[in-house]
């Protein structure tokens, strides 16, 4: 039972780090392109729009592994803290 629920733990991982990753790079080039014709406006707004979402998409990326090391320094056993003078 443990084993399933890690599975699907990491499974949920993966999918987040997926998404997180390939969502924001789309839905700028889309709000782009509908900015573009919407207000007629030049090709530089889907320019702007691929930056902004490759900078969402490493924001992301970085936010998710930073996640995914934290949790994985929580599986180490932690050594209780060394003895101070206040606390003997």
């Amino acid at each position: 039972m443990k084993n399933l629920y890690q599975i699907t733990r990491h499974l949920v991982w993966l999918t987040q780090f997926g998404l997180s990753v390939a969502l924001p790079p789309v839905l700028f080039l889309l709000g782009a392109v509908w900015l573009k014709n919407e207000f007629a406006l030049g090709g530089w707004v889907v320019l702007v729009g691929l930056l902004l979402g490759l900078a969402g998409s490493v924001g992301s990326l970085r936010s998710s592994l930073k996640s995914i090391d934290r949790e994985g320094k929580e599986d180490t056993p932690r050594t209780p803290p060394p003895i101070s003078f206040n606390n003997h």
